[in-house]
């Protein structure tokens, strides 16, 4: 069944930016299927990339686009400490384990047990929090490609002296693996309480910066990933992620 969506804004809008907004693409994919004719307003294909669709007028995805978009699976997970994210050794226990029926928030189909289900980026086995695991290469990325500008945010518990210098040199003045480290937005909620937001993931990068200072991480989770936040999403469940958070990714 098609899938369309009708305009209610007030003033003609470019029809990519219409569909980020609406959640059904990003901006790139929605000219690849106008290019593709894939794509119509009002009963008319769209062949013109700049092409605005008016307040009243109706979109429509044809079936062709619908399965190219759903493609892709992507899940969100709160992942516990004690799980790895990626292939474990022999005695480790992988994240996508948690990825079954009992512990499903909402609905969408439950991949099989022996389903490709990668993480995009890494949790460590001692942290927890914010997990995507994708089969879709463009939120893949979006989220880890070399030219991705999404932020990730992480609540850490230190013990040790927290001062004034130490987050200074946290923000600004660290290099791992011979490597100087992009800037880091760091702040103290409480005190042995901090706020991490960074722009890489350097193998655990929050807890080797931290061991620099002579601070040491006794609990560490990750509540972002760009426009995704971890919340409402119970420790060891799992959602599909919305078109409209896929969109908010991509776009």
């Amino acid at each position: 069944m098609a899938l369309t969506r009708t305009y209610d804004g007030d003033e003609p809008v470019r029809l990519n930016k219409f569909m980020g907004q609406s959640g059904l693409s990003s901006r790139r994919e929605a000219d690849a299927l106008i290019a593709d004719g894939l794509i119509s307003i009002d009963g008319v294909v769209v062949t013109d990339a700049g092409r605005k669709i008016e307040p009243g007028q109706t979109l429509t995805l044809a079936d062709r686009a619908t399965e190219a978009l759903a493609a892709g699976m992507t899940i969100l997970l709160h992942k516990p400490t004690g799980f790895v994210s990626g292939q474990p050794e022999p005695d480790k226990t992988p994240a996508v384990t948690l990825i079954h029926q009992a512990n499903q928030i909402g609905g969408g189909p439950v991949p099989a047990e022996d389903a490709s289900l990668p993480p995009i980026g890494r949790l460590d086995e001692d942290s927890r929090g914010l997990l995507i695991l994708s089969t879709d290469g463009v939120v893949a990325k979006a989220v880890i490609g070399p030219e991705s500008e999404l932020d990730k945010e992480y609540l850490v518990r230190v013990s040790g002296d927290v001062t004034e210098q130490k987050l200074k040199t946290l923000r600004y003045g660290l290099r791992l693996d011979g490597r100087q480290l992009k800037p880091a937005r760091v702040s103290r909620m409480e005190q042995q309480r901090l706020k991490f937001i960074l722009r890489e993931g350097r193998n655990r990068q929050i807890r080797r910066m931290c061991e620099m200072v002579d601070l040491e991480v006794t609990d560490l989770i990750r509540i972002r990933i760009g426009p995704i936040r971890l919340d409402g999403l119970e420790e060891g469940r799992w959602r599909h992620a919305t078109p409209e958070e896929r969109a908010a990714l991509v776009g």
